[in-house]
């Protein structure tokens, strides 16, 4: 076989692959029909995203319901999302309501963790406080509760000493272990499969890992706010932070 004749046979095939790669990846994110049924009493619908989402159309996820967007910052002292500023564009572009969340390593000064946030989030206009992310899963540094609790706090103080309001998710095991007793005074995000979420007041239920929602490829976490509509716009307004710079 001539190399030009090889050459323009193999071009037409990588070229035949890639479209057909590029329509799958269209198909899987228009083709989704409805989203995860929500109790009806909570109508404030939310998603939670981060780099391992990949790209997202913030506009379609808006179309479908979805009123805001809490979208991953940075982890530990030194880990920034390579998503996060891309992701708050798009969903400011949007229209959403938008918070930005920290991952909480047990193994690294609170101090240290706050600092990595605000030098991601400063400058950004957010509609929720700073939240903290605290559980077990993902952290297999082993300390006693005490330890974690005391670099936790450092983390809140640090972001408060900034002027920033702050909230925490977790799920029942650590509402328990972390929380309960300690921060009840802070807003909570609460990870939960079961209704109602936990005997404590939260504002927002995290209620799957499988929201299923045109926008974005595969499986997406959803969230409820804890009440109506008007409640939604009078919280936001009361703990958005002011814009740091």
């Amino acid at each position: 076989m001539k190399k030009s004749t090889y050459t323009a046979i193999k071009f037409t095939i990588v070229t035949v692959l890639t479209a057909g790669a590029i329509v799958g990846l269209i198909l899987s994110m228009t083709a989704k029909t409805s989203i995860t049924p929500l109790n009806p009493d909570l109508p404030v619908k939310g998603v939670d995203v981060s780099s391992h989402n990949g790209e997202i159309d913030f506009d379609t996820l808006r179309s479908q319901g979805i009123r805001f967007a809490l979208i991953k910052a940075t982890e530990g002292s030194t880990f920034k999302d390579p998503s996060f500023h891309t992701n708050y564009r798009k969903a400011r572009m949007s229209g959403l309501k938008i918070g930005a969340y920290h991952f909480f390593r047990f193994e690294t000064p609170g101090h240290m963790q706050a600092i990595n946030m605000l030098n991601s989030v400063r400058g950004r206009e957010l509609d929720f406080p700073l939240i903290i992310d605290i559980e077990e899963w993902g952290n297999p540094y082993v300390r006693p509760t005490s330890d974690i609790t005391t670099e936790l706090s450092a983390m809140i103080g640090h972001l408060k000493s900034a002027g920033y309001p702050v909230m925490l998710y977790t799920n029942k095991d650590g509402h328990t272990r972390f929380i309960e007793g300690r921060f009840d005074d802070l807003p909570l995000w609460i990870c939960s499969f079961s209704d109602p979420p936990v005997e404590a007041d939260w504002k927002l239920w995290q209620y799957t890992h499988k929201g299923d929602l045109r926008g974005l490829v595969g499986k997406v976490d959803l969230n409820a706010f804890a009440g109506t509509d008007d409640e939604f716009n009078m919280w936001v307004a009361a703990h958005r932070p002011a814009t740091q710079y």
